[in-house]
């Protein structure tokens, strides 16, 4: 089977590529095509994954490819990780939305609305084109701000489509590393909106264990996604927070520590990523495919060490020496992929989550509205787990960002300044017409080579 990765010239691709070749066997995947518009970085990055494919043993044939028609054609699965505009663009929806005072996160708030405005036209096309030459194909979106864009997919009736992130999985395994668990057997279940979602329940030996969890200082603490947040808040809420609802209940705190560090992660993660393409195309990798592994692994760790960091004024993770890095053994977004793919081939089901429409899961919501949710995966495709009802103030925070998605979607269809300022004056992290509409401005002005004029 063919497996197309949309944004195959991306310094992720390579992990993505060691991820498959853990599973691609078991999943029936026989062909990876690496699609990208920047046919330089395409051929280091592919390079790098041919590294990585023959050190697997698994027989997994890569195709580099800059023709979109030629690379989706035929495929099974497609996933899309793009970045329109590269990474110096993340640094750019940063720093507008920082100097007044807001929060620039690439997939929340104005720096998420900035990224799904060039995000959303691209995948669009992509689509229309995949279910022309691959109409049976399954696709999945990585591409930022996840949820939102998914939600202007499928809005657009590629029913297809589902949204994939690794937060949640991760978040799983370090609370069954802390709680020296299996983590297979460990059922943790998520309810809400892609980086806008909580934990409702955790289920080990058929006992729900969350709120005892919730109130363990030792357990919080060994946790890194809740060693962020005010012990005091974790107790007062009903669930525990996704990590990046930091950003929702510590804003002022987030704000702070950006101005302290006097950068931003995207302008940090974009000076990383450069510094290591240049080293990569000064090595000749099929002859030195170590040393370019090597030299891939230490700008990555980098990358990983540093993550939040900055938001939360937290110490970097610790770096190992070079002799010591290896490729990782976790699945990442692509376990999230391989596990939908598992399910559906073998019908047997797995707990998985995703972004899909709520079809009757969280009430107050319709039908159509894409929710993250633990759902049930078999044979005929995803069903998300009835939730019911929540409390109020996870519900209002839910239904104003959903609303915020609705609006910029279709904002983005009309090409409409007025939808995309209410779009941004009804987001909680904005929350201001005036400044709703001065960032408007500023990020239509800054992209106006790839978004043209608006009305």
């Amino acid at each position: 089977m063919k497996l197309t990765l949309i944004g195959g010239g991306g310094v992720r691709a390579v992990l993505f590529t060691q991820s498959l070749t853990l599973r691609a066997t078991q999943a029936g995947i026989d062909k990876l095509v690496l699609l990208d518009v920047d046919p330089v970085q395409l051929e280091t990055i592919g390079q790098l994954c041919r590294v990585v494919v023959a050190r697997s043993g698994v027989s997994l044939d890569i195709e580099l490819s800059t023709d979109p028609r030629s690379a989706l054609a035929g495929a099974d699965y497609i996933v899309t990780t793009i970045r329109a505009g590269k990474e110096a663009s993340r640094a750019e929806d940063e720093r507008i939305a920082m100097q007044y005072g807001l929060l620039g996160q690439e997939t929340t708030g104005p720096a998420g609305f900035s990224m799904a405005l060039r995000t959303i036209p691209v995948l669009l096309d992509y689509c229309a084109l995949a279910r022309e030459v691959a109409p049976n194909a399954w696709i999945f979106n990585f591409s930022n701000p996840s949820g939102l864009v998914t939600q202007a997919l499928r809005s657009a009736g590629y029913d297809r489509v589902v949204g994939i992130c690794d937060t949640p999985s991760h978040t799983k395994l370090r609370m069954a590393e802390a709680l020296d668990l299996d983590p297979e057997a460990l059922y943790v279940e998520f309810f809400g909106l892609n980086h806008l979602s909580w934990i409702r329940k955790a289920v080990y030996g058929g006992e729900d264990r969350l709120a005892g969890l919730k109130t363990d200082p030792a357990f919080l603490s060994r946790v890194g996604e809740f060693a962020m947040f005010d012990p005091d808040l974790l107790r007062s809420l009903p669930y525990l927070p996704n990590e990046y609802l930091y950003y929702y209940y510590h804003r002022e705190r987030a704000i702070a520590n950006i101005r302290r560090a006097g950068e931003t992660r995207g302008r940090m993660i974009a000076y990383n990523n450069r510094e290591m393409l240049e080293a990569l195309r000064v090595i000749d990798i099929p002859r030195q495919p170590e040393k370019a592994l090597q030299t891939y692994l230490y700008y990555t760790q980098k990358r990983e060490a540093s993550y939040m960091a900055i938001e939360t004024d937290s110490a970097a993770k610790p770096e190992l020496p070079a002799e010591e890095l290896k490729l990782p053994e976790s699945l990442g977004y692509a376990g999230v992929m391989l596990d939908f793919v598992d399910a559906l081939q073998s019908g047997s089901e797995r707990a998985v989550v995703l972004s899909v429409p709520n079809a009757g899961s969280i009430a107050g919501f319709a039908d159509d509205d894409v929710v993250e949710v633990t759902c049930r995966i078999g044979a005929n495709g995803a069903v998300p787990v009835p939730i019911g009802e929540v409390p109020e103030a996870e519900y209002l925070l839910m239904r104003s960002v959903k609303r915020f998605e609705r609006l910029t979607v279709e904002a983005v269809r009309e090409r409409s300044k007025e939808l995309a300022i209410e779009a941004l004056t009804s987001h909680p992290l904005v929350g201001s017409y005036s400044l709703a509409k001065q960032l408007t401005a500023d990020y239509l002005e800054a992209y106006r080579p790839l978004l043209g004029e608006w009305k």
